[in-house]
């Protein structure tokens, strides 16, 4: 296991994370599908880029195994939607999305120190 790599893996996934939140939610927010149709489409490109170097330094840093990216990007995942739905859109985090956001954490350290 490899930490640069999976740190490094974490950032571009958080980056991707990042895009497609504001891709999808914040073309409802702000009504960008509608006006930039093109521009919103234009950025799945770079963002599918982040997703797969994510993926591929997850990989490498899990000596091959497919696993731990999936798992890793999916609690990345439920933390950064958590993270900008509450600062952004102002949703309160209940008990429920709160249960949600320590699965999230617990599913990262899980993949990181269980051997």
């Amino acid at each position: 296991m490899n930490l640069y790599k999976i740190l490094i893996g974490i950032i571009y996934g958080t980056l991707g994370q990042l895009g497609s939140f504001m891709q999808l939610q914040g073309s409802y927010k702000y009504g960008w599908d509608k006006k930039y149709m093109w521009i919103i489409l234009l950025f799945s490109v770079p963002i599918t880029w982040l997703y797969m170097r994510s993926v591929s330094y997850f990989i490498e840093a899990f000596d091959g195994q497919i696993w731990p990216s999936r798992l890793i990007g999916f609690g990345v995942g439920v933390i950064v939607f958590t993270l900008m739905s509450v600062f952004l859109f102002k949703e309160p985090l209940n008990i429920k999305n709160s249960v949600c956001l320590f699965l999230g954490f617990l599913i990262v350290a899980i993949q990181l120190y269980f051997k």
